[in-house]
C-alpha cells in the first residue's frame, strides 16, 4: 500500500471515530469511555475504527439509541 492510501484511510477512520465519540458524548458517557478507541488501517488500506472495551452500561445505551433510530427511521 502506499503512503497515500494509508493517509486517506487513517483519516475516514479518524473521522469515523469522531463521529462516534461525538455520539457518545450526546448520550452522556463520560470521556473515559472511549479512552481505548482508536482508527486502524489494514495491510491492504481498509479504514477500521477499533472499539476496544466499552463499559456494559454505555453499550445497553448504544443499542436502545440504534433501535430508537431505527424504529422511528420505518
Amino acid at each position: 500500500m502506499d503512503m497515500q492510501t494509508w493517509r486517506d484511510s487513517h483519516t475516514r477512520a479518524t473521522d469515523a471515530l469522531e463521529s462516534f465519540r461525538a455520539a457518545l458524548a450526546a448520550l452522556g458517557a463520560p470521556e473515559a469511555t472511549w479512552a481505548g478507541t482508536r482508527p486502524a488501517v489494514t495491510y491492504n488500506g481498509l479504514p477500521y475504527v477499533h472499539l476496544g472495551m466499552l463499559p456494559a452500561d454505555v453499550v445497553e445505551q448504544i443499542a436502545e439509541a440504534m433501535r430508537g433510530t431505527r424504529t422511528s427511521a420505518h
